[in-house]
């Protein structure tokens, strides 16, 4: 599974990691295994608080491409 956690515009990184740290616990409770984890800010709202999240589950061909060398500095990415 790879996971997106979206800052809406307000709240503050550490928040949405917090976010993403509860949202792990519960989905690997579930026995769902997190890939890959994007964690930011990618789609904001002037300002707005809150964050959305999004899923994509993976197969090989996914996997890869996620992998697959690439620079932005527009999007970092953390793996846990």
């Amino acid at each position: 599974m790879a996971v997106l956690v979206n800052g809406l515009g307000a709240t503050p990184p550490e928040e949405l990691f917090i976010l993403y740290n509860k949202f792990h616990d519960i989905i690997e409770e579930r026995g769902i295994k997190v890939y890959k984890a994007f964690i930011g800010e990618y789609a904001t709202s002037m300002e707005m608080a809150g964050a959305s999240f999004s899923l994509l589950k993976l197969n090989n061909e996914f996997k890869e491409l996620l992998d697959a060398p690439a620079f932005s500095p527009f999007l970092p990415q953390w793996r846990r």
